[in-house]
């Protein structure tokens, strides 16, 4: 069941008419960059929340 949070990246960026606006800017990036450049960090730890929960569960 836990796996299922490595989907979340996946459909965070394949709805791209959801965050292609150039507003809110962040330090002068539009939204559009900055969405996609926020996944990275984000599913890397997801990614390690799943490989540590299933290292546990065997």
């Amino acid at each position: 069941m836990i796996r299922l949070l490595l989907l979340l990246p996946f459909i965070g960026l394949m709805i791209v008419p959801f965050y292609n606006v150039r507003e809110p800017l962040l330090f002068g990036f539009p939204f559009f960059y900055w969405y996609q450049l926020a996944w990275v960090p984000l599913t890397s730890l997801l990614t390690y929340i799943v490989y540590r929960s299933v290292r546990r569960a065997g």
